[in-house]
């Protein structure tokens, strides 16, 4: 059976993923839904200085101190980066990584620079005049139980350079729908690399958030991936 760890995106935690891992469970696979600093019931540990350094090593020390070896790390959204930012450091520890509508960097790039200039400048404005300067709200703020995106988190780039990470299968999961939302351009372009590159490529029929709205459809894609 696989080893899968599930890396939220933004203004997300693991809450967000009970449905697919108890169908992955079922399944009888073991599944660790990470929750990174700063969000979800962690949230009382979000500073100004959390960033994407501090989300890596948040999957890192699971992978460590579960001694998870073969794992399947899986990233939606924001995840992306953060799963390529384990995978450079702990290439060692994985089997494959799976993006799901998740950002892809180049070497160098943070997520502001794969986000639309506007999108980054609304972001901004958020985290300043709702944020206290570095917190950036949901919209709407009350939406459920999402809590605030750290806009360090969304400034610092990502040097990749391991050619052991290089080295890892990887798969890209295309939510068809969130392709026409200008704020997940990325997203269209990310699928066309993967394509391209060699990846195994999946397509889902749904928006952003196949989690809540196709889980079954979701854990049967992840599991045809072990």
């Amino acid at each position: 059976m696989a080893t899968y760890v599930i890396v939220h995106g933004g203004w997300d935690g693991a809450w967000y993923w009970r449905p697919v891992a108890l169908y992955l469970q079922a399944d009888g696979h073991e599944v660790y839904t990470a929750t990174l600093t700063g969000s979800g019931e962690r949230v009382h540990l979000a500073t100004p200085t959390v960033g994407l350094t501090t989300h890596i090593d948040d999957i890192i020390n699971i992978l460590r101190y579960e001694n998870l070896d073969e794992v399947i790390l899986v990233g939606h959204s924001y995840g992306g980066m953060v799963i390529t930012g384990v995978a450079e450091r702990v290439p060692e520890r994985l089997a494959r990584l799976v993006y799901i509508d998740g950002f892809v960097p180049r070497d160098g790039q943070a997520l502001a620079d794969l986000l639309p200039p506007d999108a980054m400048a609304w972001f901004d404005e958020r985290a300043q005049t709702m944020g206290d300067g570095w917190r950036i709200p949901h919209d709407p703020p009350d939406a459920d139980r999402r809590t605030d995106f750290l806009l360090a988190a969304s400034r610092e780039p990502l040097p990749i350079s391991n050619p052991d990470a290089s080295r890892l299968p990887r798969a890209y999961v295309a939510c068809l729908e969130s392709q026409a939302v200008p704020l997940f351009a990325h997203f269209k372009e990310a699928a066309a690399r993967a394509q391209s590159a060699g990846w195994d490529y999946r397509e889902l029929p749904t928006g952003h958030v196949p989690m809540e709205t196709m889980p079954r459809e979701l854990a049967d894609l992840l599991i045809s991936l072990a």
